[in-house]
């Protein structure tokens, strides 16, 4: 058992002086949190909720003093009302202040290089705390995290997951439960009630010394149980005795009766002060005032002798936003806003940034303002790459301001809709470009909304009306740049039509005109519009060209570079592109689908399964689940290799639930091969021929991409289902993907397997053996080798199918795949007269234990035990730090521990065993 330092002890003996009488419950649960995370439990989150006054920031602050007892380092933060806009401001102002500071000035100005990566600046703020916590417990506390800017509250909601295995407590204070967390550490909420009228007894003996009177006690009532109410009561009654007025006024007396008593220019300097936030600079408000700070010095000096102010050296606070409010209601409604108009007038005279000046716009700005409609713009062009949804509002409102009829409401409004579309409000988007439209604009610039809305019609998957909108502006445009866009978005809409030869010729002159026009968008577009259709029309070499033009012109398109190259079977290339990409991909959820794309043409399931849960968390941090359907039909056909049908149908649940509410084309057809892929392993083979039949009636553009991966177990389901027409009209699609694609072994390889399986030839699948032989995957060659050993056996050659049968097991079992593995292993034992071989496990993999964990797991485990850090474990394993943080995850639920030290413990322990028993 530890025992306290004595500055611990020192710490424990306030648990009921004044500030925090009736919270010694609530002290001692952050008491046991702290202990917890300094012994080495892991991380932890502490929520403390109640209403303005109720003792949210006494007991954080007293925790925070516990915690540098306890030899923490100590970051302590507060979110500003007025300061919700600048990006990271509410996580910054404790991180960068301490003593020491958690982060370097410097740290931050690394991170501001990359303001516009969301995923990547979390990731890295993650590593930096991580490396300081790695020699000493770290504790993070916020206060008023209801203020919190949105960055801060993303990194909120996604580091305590990140962090989850280091000393790290994340203490924030609110009015509500902000929902910041996901699947983190443990979180303890901690609801604030009123205060008993035991401890406010307490609380007036402790301000009015002796017995307190029944009067008082009655007084007492009128605060509500709210210790800052009472406290300002307290204040009162010690200065004018218990005879007065009743609880109402008492309130009245306790928070603004010492407000009469200042000087009329210390009031009406509070008033400014209430106006620019809970803290703010002299500056500001003697800017606001109209006179030279030097001229205040009075109203400050009697505005902290009041209590009312408190100076921190840089700013002046108010002593408690309750004192604020009470000033800043006093206030006319005219009269604040005619305030916040003119301080931010006067912040944006002074040089500050939009950021400081908006908050005061928005409470303020009246229609016409122009100044107004321009710093709004401003900070949504500023803030649209790491808080979309707060650069649609502002895009909003700048559009709000804008007379009906004045003609930069266009232009306006175009920024309006491409804010929207890119925060995901795209039926939004739509409604303000349609209301943009009804207004009759001249045709120019018809034509340029129409254009922006194209983006937003592709997103809402309306594929039709994004083919009549584009062609009909085409008709009325006059703008080069515009009409090259425009023909680029009708090239992506034919692309998803049967006629790809017409859309690959308007993806051409869409390039020809984005090049003549000298446009980069217009040029992303075509080259984008170009690659889909090469791809839906089975071309893989044209795919390839053309996004790999894509992605050098845009590195944010290299997902679908690497993609288009693991369809070419050049797996050794897309290694190498993935490693270009370094720590800072734009899209690292698509870029880690595409590995785990890359791991299951390798047969790395275990692999593409935690690349696949990756891409899937960093896609729900992002609140984007544009990928969605494609990961969980990918999760759950691994699982069915696995035999975990189980697991199977709650991915299936997902997709259904997912298609339901975004029923687009693409999703739609997938989620029909999926229920295909089911039903067939359910046994009900008629209805799963039924759903593959209405993929190749109801999506042909999704031919291709979707069935020429699957081809030969469509083909099995179509057999099995007893529609040889379907089966046939498959292996042609096979034949003809692989004359489109000579150069590329699976192509060829699976055209054979499946034409075999039609045709019930043997010398076809000794060819798809023999091809696939020479390609990198694995399991197409699995497949092939088990349906040749099969065969063989059938037709009486046991000899023969033997080595086929051999080798499909091997390959399966170390991959893996247990359910195929154990589908063959029974072929095999009718082949050789005796019990198969168990290459691989000898029984499904266990759920919970040392056992459980999978090969990467184990590496990232002792890599972790040995004192990497995730960085560097990444860096060791040639992976994403996001993957290892989704092996550490499971790491820690199969084996049962919260923290890095116990991991330790058990990897040794797990080596000391294996030591004693020869392993």
């Amino acid at each position: 058992m530890s025992h306290d330092r004595p500055e611990e002890r020192a710490v424990a003996t306030g648990l009921s002086r004044p500030g925090l009488r009736g919270r010694e419950a609530e002290l001692e649960r952050l008491r046991a949190l702290v202990e917890a995370v300094r012994d080495g439990e892991g991380g932890a989150i502490a929520l403390l909720l109640g209403e303005p006054g109720i003792g949210k920031t006494a007991l954080l602050q007293e925790a925070v003093s516990l915690a540098r007892a306890h030899g923490f380092l100590v970051s302590h933060g507060r979110a500003e009302e007025l300061h919700e806009l600048a990006p990271l401001a509410s996580l910054a102002s404790g991180l960068l202040h301490g003593d020491p500071p958690l982060l370097a000035r410097t740290d931050f100005a690394d991170l501001a290089g990359h303001h516009d990566q969301r995923l990547w600046l979390v990731e890295r703020l993650a590593q930096l705390i991580e490396e300081r916590s790695a020699g000493m417990p770290v504790l993070i506390a916020v206060d008023d995290v209801q203020w919190a800017d949105p960055l801060s509250r993303f990194a909120l909601s996604v580091m305590p997951a990140r962090l989850l295995s280091s000393p790290v407590l994340w203490l924030l204070t609110g009015r509500e439960d902000p929902e910041l967390y996901g699947q983190g550490p443990r979180t303890t909420t901690l609801p604030l009630r009123p205060l008993s009228a035991t401890a406010l007894a307490e609380l007036a003996r402790d301000v009015l010394g002796g017995d307190v009177s029944a009067r008082v006690e009655e007084l007492l009532d009128g605060a509500g149980g709210n210790p800052f109410l009472a406290a300002e009561m307290l204040a009162g009654l010690a200065a004018s005795g218990a005879d007065g007025p009743e609880p109402p006024e008492r309130l009245v007396l306790g928070v603004r009766g010492r407000l009469a008593d200042l000087r009329p220019d210390t009031l009406h300097f509070l008033r400014i002060g209430s106006v620019l936030g809970r803290a703010f600079s002299l500056a500001d408000a003697a800017a606001l005032c109209g006179r030279p700070a030097s001229a205040l010095s009075a109203e400050v000096d009697e505005a902290i002798a009041a209590a009312l102010l408190h100076d921190d050296g840089e700013r002046l606070l108010f002593r408690h936003d309750l004192l604020r409010q009470a000033v800043y209601a006093d206030l006319a409604p005219s009269v604040r806003r005619a305030l916040h108009r003119e301080a931010a007038s006067r912040l944006v005279a002074a040089g500050r940034s939009s950021f400081d000046a908006v908050p005061h716009l928005l409470k303020s700005a009246e229609p016409g303002d122009m100044e107004a409609i321009g710093l709004l713009g401003t900070a949504a062009a500023d803030v649209s790459a790491v808080m979309p949804d707060l650069a649609a509002d502002l895009a909003v409102r700048a559009l709000e301001l804008v007379p009906p009829r004045a003609p930069m409401a266009y232009e306006v409004g175009e920024r309006a809709i491409v804010a929207l579309t890119r925060a995901g409000r795209y039926t939004q988007a739509r409604d303000t470009g349609d209301a943009l439209l009804a207004r009759q604009p001249p045709l120019d610039v018809f034509a340029r909304l129409q254009s922006v809305l194209g983006d937003t019609l592709w997103h809402l998957d309306d594929i039709h009306e994004l083919t009549r909108r584009s062609t009909t502006a085409l008709a009325a445009v006059t703008d080069p740049v515009i009409r090259a866009r425009l023909t680029a978005r009708q090239a992506l809409a034919r692309s998803r039509g049967r006629d790809l030869t017409a859309a690959r010729e308007t993806g051409e002159r869409a390039l020809a005109e984005a090049e003549s026009a000298g446009d980069r968008e217009a040029r992303v577009l075509a080259l984008w519009g170009l690659g889909e259709i090469a791809l839906n029309a089975g071309d893989c070499a044209a795919a390839l060209e053309h996004h790999t033009a894509l992605s050098m012109f845009d590195t944010a398109f290299l997902p679908e570079e690497a993609v288009a190259l693991i369809h070419m079977d050049d797996f050794d290339t897309v290694r190498r592109l993935i490693l270009t990409a370094g720590d800072a991909p734009l899209r690292p959820a698509m870029l880690i689908w595409a590995q785990g794309t890359l791991n299951m043409g390798l047969g790395r399931l275990d692999d593409a399964g935690a690349d696949f849960v990756t891409a899937e968390r960093l896609e729900a941090d992002l609140h984007v689940p544009g990928n969605l359907v494609n990961i969980r039909v990918n999760r759950g056909l691994l699982a069915l290799l696995r035999g975990d049908r189980e697991a199977a149908r709650e991915h299936l649940d997902v997709v259904r639930a997912t298609v339901a509410d975004r029923p687009n084309t693409g999703n739609h057809a997938t989620h029909q091969y999926f229920e295909a892929v089911v039903a067939d392993d359910a046994g009900d083979h008629a209805a799963a021929a039924e759903l593959v039949r209405s993929v190749q009636r109801d999506h042909p553009f999704l031919r291709w991409r979707l069935l020429r991966p699957h081809v030969v177990q469509a083909v099995r389901i179509a057999l099995r289902g007893g529609d040889r027409k379907l089966a046939e009209d498959l292996a042609a699609q096979a034949a003809e993907h692989a004359i489109r694609n000579p150069a590329v072994p699976t192509a060829q390889g699976t055209a054979a397997h499946a034409s075999a399986l039609v045709n019930g030839d043997h010398a076809l699948l000794e060819r798809a053996v023999r091809v696939l032989l020479t390609g990198p995957r694995p399991l197409p060659l699995a497949a092939a080798s088990a349906d040749l050993g099969r065969a063989l056996l059938t037709s009486g050659d046991a000899a023969a199918a033997a080595p086929a049968l051999t080798r499909a097991h091997d390959i399966y079992a170390q991959a893996g795949a247990d359910a195929a593995a154990d589908r063959v292993r029974a072929d095999l034992e009718r082949a050789t007269s005796r019990p198969g071989r168990r290459t691989g496990r000898l029984r499904p993999r266990a759920d919970q234990g040392w056992d459980a964990l999978t090969a990467s797991e184990g590496k990232v485990a002792r890599l972790i035990a040995a004192g990497h850090s995730n960085r560097s474990a990444a860096e060791a394993l040639v992976v994403s730090p996001h993957t290892v943080n989704t092996h550490l995850a499971s790491i820690f639920r199969k084996l049962g521990v919260r923290s890095r030290v116990h991991l330790a413990r058990i990897v040794l322990a797990e080596d000391d065993a294996a030591t004693a028993t020869g392993d």
